[in-house]
């Protein structure tokens, strides 16, 4: 049974994962094994735990103890459960409470790229993208809209990172996702390599329209999105074997990563 703790105040050390550290220190770089990540509000905890994450503290409302928190402290058995009453938690440092829930837990071991690929159709890569938000939507789209796997490169914003959870409602914890090292070129390889045919999103003189039927019919599609603001890097775009851009109106160019992000994955998704 988990074991409830009542606080006085933010200052225990035992809440610093909750109230101090950074996500850079959540996750741990150093030691990836050892790394946490934050999951707010009863329905990003309930799927997180349906996805098998391992849960290793709770931060609670005391009026969720005999209420919606009994669901999950049955399934969290054997942790420590910090809880007190909502002006107590409202004070958290540059923080309100999602609707009184906190969870603590584990990374798990990112999968390979053949692992996250195998029996996809449909995968979205994920270039430089820096803005959480973003990268929260594009997973909440990519759940969504069919799309079986996500790739982010390197240096594009962890999807485990506190809003970007948040944003994406959970879904990064039920669309497969992993890094794509060595992106350009040895990613592109490894794309090819498993079967995909890939189309950069992207403003070109040679850019086909999303409703080009070519797109839809191909069996196995990776679809790059880019930065905010300058888009895909040219070495991307040049090795994709498809350019595609979005029809627009009122001389309208090109909409928010994440907004183009559900319009490609509904347009390009396999149809049968």
């Amino acid at each position: 049974m988990s074991t409830i703790i009542e606080i006085q105040d933010l200052s225990t050390p035992e809440l610093e994962v909750y109230t101090k550290l950074t996500n850079a220190q959540l996750r741990s770089k150093l030691e990836p094994e050892k790394g946490l990540l934050i999951a707010e509000s009863l329905k990003v905890i309930r799927t997180a735990l349906d996805a098998g994450y391992q849960p290793v503290s709770l931060l609670m409302e005391r009026r969720h103890l005999q209420g919606q928190g009994q669901e999950i402290l049955e399934r969290c058995p054997d942790i420590p459960v910090y809880t007190a009453d909502s002006a107590l938690l409202e004070t958290l440092t540059g923080y309100n409470m999602n609707r009184g829930f906190l969870c603590a837990m584990r990374r798990p071991k990112l999968p390979t790229v053949e692992e996250v690929c195998a029996g996809a159709r449909r995968v979205a890569v994920l270039e430089n993208i820096v803005d959480a938000t973003n990268v929260g939507a594009i997973f909440r789209s990519a759940a969504a809209l069919s799309v079986d796997a996500v790739l982010v490169t390197s240096t594009c914003c962890d999807p485990l990172y506190r809003r970007a959870v948040r944003v994406s409602m959970g879904t990064v914890f039920q669309v497969p996702w992993t890094v794509l090292p060595q992106w350009p070129q040895a990613g592109m390889e490894q794309l090819k390599g498993l079967g995909f045919k890939t189309v950069a999103m992207a403003l070109t003189e040679r850019s086909l329209s999303i409703e080009d039927p070519i797109l839809a019919a191909e069996e196995k599609l990776a679809i790059l999105l880019g930065t905010e603001g300058t888009g895909l890097c040219q070495a991307s775009i040049d090795a994709c074997d498809y350019t595609a851009k979005i029809p627009m109106s009122h001389h309208v160019d090109s909409l928010n990563v994440a907004a183009a992000s559900a319009v490609a994955f509904w347009q390009l998704r396999a149809r049968t």
